[in-house]
C-alpha cells in the first residue's frame, strides 16, 4: 500500500479521477490523503507519503529524497497568484505590509518574496481564509490561489498585482506551481507505471467531464460549477499532461532564483 498525498482543489481531483478509479491500467494500492497545499508540503517535507503534490517552491529542499514525475503538474501561462487588497497598492506600497500568505513554503510565497525582495511581513493562513481576513481589514492585503484568483471581487476586493504576469514578463518562462513527486526509494517500475497512470488518468478526465464533475463537486471549496470549469481550463494543460524541457527549464530557473534570494 502507497501513500498518496494531493490537495481537494478541481485540477487535482481532475487529473487523478481516472487513476483513484480504477480507469486505468495501474493496478498498485493507494491510501489516498486530500489535504491543503502546505499540509501537503508539510508531510512531504516530512518524508510521510510516497507520491506527493506538492509546490514548487519546496522542491529544492526535497528533490534528494523525491524525484519530480512528468505528469500532474500545474504550470502554465496566465495563471499565477494574486495579490489582492480592498483597494489598489502599488508595488511601493506593499513593501512592510502584512500580507497574508498560504503557507511559508508555497510557491506563491516564493514568488512574492522574489516580487517585493522579502520587505513584507507575511501572515500565514488556509488559503481559503485569506479573502474574509483581507476583507475584514486583519492584513493589509493577501495572496490568493487556486479558485480564489475567480472570486476575489465578491469579497470586495481588488487586484494588486499578477505575480505570474510578473514572472512571465521577468523571464519568459511558463510560472511553475506545483508537481507531482515520488520517493526516490520507491521501485522506479512502480514510479514509472504511476507516472504512466496518471497521464492516462488525464486523458480520460477530459474525455468523461461530466462523470468526473461529480467527484470534483465532492471535494472543492468552490462548487459552482462555473468556477471548478474554469480552474480545470486554466491549471489542466499541456504541462499537465507533461513537463517536458520547457517545463523543468522554468523549474530550475525558479529554484535558482530561490537560492539567490536566500543567499
Amino acid at each position: 500500500m502507497h501513500k498518496l498525498a494531493i490537495s481537494p482543489c478541481p485540477n487535482d481531483t481532475f487529473a487523478f479521477y481516472g487513476l483513484l478509479h480504477g480507469k486505468t491500467a495501474y493496478r498498485g494500492r493507494l491510501e489516498t490523503t486530500f489535504a491543503d497545499i502546505e499540509e501537503l508540503n508539510r508531510l512531504c517535507l516530512e518524508g510521510h507519503v510516497d507520491f506527493c503534490k506538492i509546490s514548487f517552491g519546496v522542491y529544492p529542499a526535497v528533490q534528494d529524497r523525491y524525484r519530480l514525475l512528468e505528469a500532474g503538474s500545474a504550470l502554465g501561462f496566465g495563471c499565477g497568484p494574486l495579490v489582492v487588497a480592498r483597494h489598489e497598492l502599488s508595488r511601493a506600497d506593499l513593501a512592510g505590509k502584512r500580507i497574508a500568505i498560504p503557507g511559508r513554503h508555497t510557491t506563491a510565497a516564493l514568488l512574492l518574496d522574489l516580487y517585493l525582495d522579502g520587505d513584507y511581513q507575511p501572515v500565514e493562513m488556509v488559503f481559503d481564509r485569506i479573502m474574509p481576513a483581507c476583507a475584514a481589514g486583519e492584513v493589509d492585503a493577501g495572496l490568493i490561489i487556486h479558485e480564489s484568483r475567480f472570486t476575489y471581487d465578491r469579497h470586495g476586493l481588488s487586484r494588486a498585482v499578477d505575480l505570474g504576469e510578473w514572472w512571465e514578463h521577468e523571464t519568459g518562462h511558463p510560472i511553475p506551481l506545483g508537481g507531482i513527486v515520488a520517493r526516490r526509494d520507491l521501485d522506479p517500475a512502480e514510479t514509472a507505471a504511476f507516472d504512466a497512470a496518471l497521464t492516462a488518468s488525464i486523458d480520460y478526465a477530459h474525455a468523461h467531464d461530466a462523470e468526473v464533475e461529480r467527484f470534483m463537486r465532492l471535494h472543492a471549496a468552490e462548487i459552482e460549477r462555473d468556477v471548478m470549469q474554469r480552474h480545470v481550463a486554466l491549471y489542466v494543460n499541456a504541462f499537465t499532461r507533461g513537463l517536458g524541457a520547457r517545463g523543468r527549464a522554468a523549474i530550475e530557473d525558479l529554484a535558482e532564483r530561490a537560492a539567490k534570494l536566500r543567499g
